[in-house]
């Protein structure tokens, strides 16, 4: 698997990461051997790092990530965990919360240190608090050993210029918005990001299904002209016999902007096929008439979080 430098750190990512968010059961009910099995693959296939998060499952993706690394020398992967979101609509990105957060990763993950740890949507609160308390926070438990590198994560383009123009961070995640039909954080965000040494790192693919030939979940935001694109698409793929899951994801992982793109199953069969569309060519001409039919809807998202904050 090719790799990547994250930014000014020392990590090294494969251009595919492994999403941890289905082992939480956010999309269906897993059995434990099939989330075993799933991070194992992931490893075989040198997908090396894996992402997680409280919020997963409520601490199941945790737990079981952790259950599927026991015997895995702790060289042979990255582990990325967030912080300050646990519910729906339980956020906590106060300093206590920040280190009792970080150990309780720790004892799920079944770890001494953790390489990257992500501040988990914080365009639901005030970002004055993420600059005054949580950041000031995380530096203290990264000079204690127990995080190598500490970031933001979330979706509004807002809250990245807001918190790298007042903070030092390692690097920030984005989901959903470098994909076939939204391209903001390439065009909006990129360009500053590199300017400041600040590595990125891309989620979601696939827009949680909407980039697949699976119907998306109820919950997805997108207006439905969007949705409405992407049938089309999607159809417009399958008539020249590629899935456009396979054009979604050699996309986004194709921009050396982008040190890797994070993408989530609990089914091994789905991570094999991912490495192995990776190494097939693009095809441009695909590319081009996939766009075409999105050029009327790109770049159209939702609102996220706070009013304020987008």
């Amino acid at each position: 698997m090719q790799t990547r430098k994250l930014g000014q750190t020392d990590l090294e990512l494969p251009i595919l990461s492994f999403g941890a968010s289905s082992l939480g059961q956010e999309f269906r009910s897993v059995q434990l051997d099939q989330a075993i099995e799933s991070v194992h693959t992931a490893l075989d296939c040198e997908i090396n790092f894996l992402d997680t998060s409280p919020f997963y499952g409520r601490g199941m993706s945790e737990v079981l990530l952790g259950i599927a690394l026991r015997g895995v020398p702790r060289d042979e992967y990255l582990l990325c965990t967030k912080l300050g979101r646990y519910d729906l609509q339980h956020f906590d990105f106060s300093a206590k919360r920040v280190a009792e957060s970080v150990d309780v990763s720790l004892h799920r993950l079944g770890t001494d240190h953790l390489d990257i740890v992500l501040c988990h949507d914080i365009e639901f609160v005030p970002l004055d608090q993420i600059v005054e308390e949580t950041i000031p926070a995380l530096k203290k438990i990264k000079e204690s050993g127990k995080v190598r590198y500490f970031g933001i994560s979330g979706y509004p383009m807002k809250i990245f210029r807001e918190i790298t123009a007042q903070c030092d961070i390692d690097c920030v995640l984005s989901y959903n918005q470098y994909t076939l039909q939204n391209r903001r954080f390439a065009e909006e965000m990129v360009p500053e990001l590199k300017s400041k040494g600040i590595g990125i790192m891309n989620a979601g693919p696939f827009s949680a299904r909407l980039l697949t030939q699976t119907a998306p979940p109820d919950w997805l935001k997108e207006p439905e002209e969007v949705k409405a694109a992407a049938r089309n698409a999607a159809e417009f793929c399958q008539k020249q016999g590629v899935d456009i899951a396979q054009l979604a994801l050699q996309f986004s992982c194709a921009n050396p902007d982008m040190a890797t793109t994070v993408a989530g199953s609990a089914n091994p069969d789905n991570i094999r096929k991912w490495k192995k569309w990776l190494e097939e060519p693009l095809d441009q001409q695909l590319l081009k008439d996939v766009e075409a039919i999105f050029e009327p809807v790109m770049n159209i998202g939702h609102k996220e979080g706070l009013p304020e904050n987008n």
